[in-house]
């Protein structure tokens, strides 16, 4: 009995990593048919999660690896405009919609992200996607700005506190407040905290134009208009899907070096 369990362990444990490190698919048709396996066997997943029972706070291990396979084709698509095109022509209208939107938030967000040392990179784990749920929602009945947008201003800005460094400009927490804009809008609280970064994002954006002119309030939180359509995208997804949530919260942090792209959470770190 025992060497069973080992074996099940050890056969689980291989197909986990072959999963994980698996070669991305460098042909349209190829490139089209995984995506929209993998999306599907994602959502499907997703759904097994969250109508069991009891929910676990974290996404199941197949969950995780779906996702993880997910998230580098994504990537992979957003640094190749051509393959990205030729894909998406190739997917039925609602997955087209949602890759269309997702590579392009990537490849903007790529664009003005400047690369940071290996050394400075700190990460930790998300709360549970129950509780940021429950801020969202108690922020957006505060302040009036949609909870989709809030997650997804906390994917953008450090994927739901996954990512724990300070940017080079000096923002910090889950949020990234610059100090002095913290301590006008954060409400007395601690900037680290999910649940009091949350509503001072929520505090700002509203004092910023939110909700009647989101795009004003999202560009004075960050200057960039990539990152304004990064954000409202993210947020498009979320809305037409409430499993999308889910899925971003379940992805992985990587980050630009100067050595290239590093993989910093998930499976195998």
């Amino acid at each position: 009995m025992r060497l069973a369990l080992l074996l099940t362990v050890l056969v689980a444990a291989v197909a986990g990593a072959s999963r994980r490190d698996a070669p991305l698919p460098r042909q349209p048709r190829t490139a089209a048919a995984a995506l929209l396996r993998t999306h599907a066997d994602l959502y499907a997943g997703i759904d097994g999660w969250l109508k069991s029972a009891k929910p676990a706070p974290d996404p199941p291990a197949a969950v995780t690896l779906e996702a993880l396979y997910e998230q580098r084709i994504f990537r992979m698509l957003a640094r190749n405009d051509a393959l990205a095109a030729a894909t998406i022509r190739r997917l039925p209208t609602p997955l087209a919609a949602a890759t269309r939107d997702i590579v392009t938030a990537h490849r903007g967000l790529f664009r003005i992200t400047p690369p940071i040392s290996a050394r400075g990179i700190r990460t930790g784990p998300a709360e549970p996607p129950g509780a940021l749920l429950g801020y969202y929602r108690e922020a957006e009945r505060g302040f009036g700005v949609s909870w989709r947008v809030l997650a997804a201003v906390n994917f953008v800005e450090s994927a739901f506190n996954k990512l724990r460094s300070r940017s080079a400009t000096g923002a910090q927490g889950p949020m990234q407040f610059m100090p002095a804009t913290w301590r006008a809008y954060g409400l007395g609280g601690d900037v680290h905290d999910p649940h009091d970064a949350i509503l001072g994002a929520a505090n700002y954006l509203h004092a910023s134009g939110a909700p009647a002119d989101l795009r004003r309030a999202l560009h004075a939180y960050n200057p960039s208009p990539a990152y304004v359509d990064a954000v409202l995208r993210y947020a498009r997804r979320i809305g037409a899907d409430r499993r999308a949530y889910y899925e971003l919260y379940t992805w992985q942090v990587f980050v630009r070096t100067p050595h290239g792209d590093r993989r910093v959470t998930g499976p195998g770190r």
